[in-house]
């Protein structure tokens, strides 16, 4: 995989923080067993030596992720994450017509450990997200989604509950999107696989609005990773 240049990937940067498009399939911090691998944290202190990301990301999410540059602006954001003062806006594509319109969905996640999690009434967490229809395909929704906690695969297990998996997300149940399943008359070559429209669950962080050490509040938006932006242009083209 090629790894972007770092400064490619700032959409906001000050004195105190910045704000990066982190591109799918890059941790946020070290994994277990993943010692060489190069993640989100490495490349921050490559270009800022103090630097600390302030919350995390799915692996294979893509979006906007805040960096801290001194540990008084990684107090300060990290405070409002805990006191969930950060408005958190992602975008989903999901499998089926669903039509939400203010769907709050608050079952309690229990995390389960090696990197699961279930729905847990006895023993899980509080989780609440709310969920709002933006775009109709025949086959798939892009939703609008909107954690006010954050916990683990919060939102993609949500989604699952409501017969809604995210495209991809196999782990709840989710399918990969197959352009021979949207275009007819569609023909690999001879002895060719097909590949997926994308090789990762249809997640994006698009937005997050949040105060700076100055009380000054912030609103970052965050373009569609490429894989992302290709899939909704193909379901467009033949899904529509």
């Amino acid at each position: 995989m090629k790894i972007p240049k770092f400064a490619d990937l700032i959409i906001y940067e000050d004195d105190n923080l910045f704000v990066v498009n982190k591109p799918p399939f890059i941790s946020t911090l070290d994994e277990r067993g993943e010692g060489s691998e190069i993640n989100m944290l490495r490349l921050a202190k490559q270009y800022w030596e103090d630097a600390q990301i302030c919350h995390r990301l799915d692996k294979e999410t893509s979006g906007a992720l805040i960096i801290a540059k001194n540990p008084e602006a990684y107090r300060t954001v990290s405070m409002q994450f805990e006191r969930r003062q950060i408005k958190k806006v992602y975008h989903a594509v999901i499998e089926g017509t669903h039509v939400f319109e203010g769907l709050l969905v608050d079952l309690p996640i229990l995390n389960t450990g090696k990197g699961t999690v279930s729905i847990s009434r006895q023993e899980g967490k509080r989780a609440e997200t709310w969920f709002q229809s933006l775009r109709y395909f025949k086959h798939y929704t892009l939703v609008e989604c909107r954690p006010v906690t954050g916990r683990m695969h919060q939102i993609r297990i949500h989604l699952a509950t409501q017969r809604a998996s995210i495209a991809g997300d196999e782990m709840y149940k989710g399918k990969p999107v197959y352009l021979s399943q949207l275009k007819r008359k569609y023909h690999l070559g001879k002895d060719q696989e097909e590949q997926p429209i994308m090789k990762r669950f249809a997640l994006h962080a698009f937005e997050l609005t949040f105060k700076l050490l100055d009380g000054q509040e912030v609103n970052i938006h965050a373009p569609y990773s490429k894989d992302f932006e290709t899939l909704l242009k193909l379901l467009d083209k033949f899904d529509a």
